[in-house]
């Protein structure tokens, strides 16, 4: 996950990547993961809400690898 973030934010993204206490205790999906930035458009983000942190990832970096991203495995 930190090699991910960090090859994202040497593209230009920034990345938050975080752990809702309130959604665990609620037993929703209390992981978020956001990226946005160049080389995004201003108003362009890309945004997974997840049960678990690989859930997370595998739904938002296929995404951001479709859009050019490189990301390593």
């Amino acid at each position: 996950m930190v090699r991910a973030m960090e090859a994202l934010a040497a593209q230009g993204v920034t990345v938050l990547f975080k752990a809702d206490a309130e959604r665990m205790r609620d037993g929703a999906r209390p992981w978020t993961f956001v990226a946005s930035g160049d080389p995004f458009h201003e108003d362009l983000l890309v945004r997974t809400d997840a049960a678990t942190v690989e859930a997370c990832l595998e739904g938002c970096l296929p995404e951001l690898r479709e859009r050019g991203l490189a990301i390593p495995e």
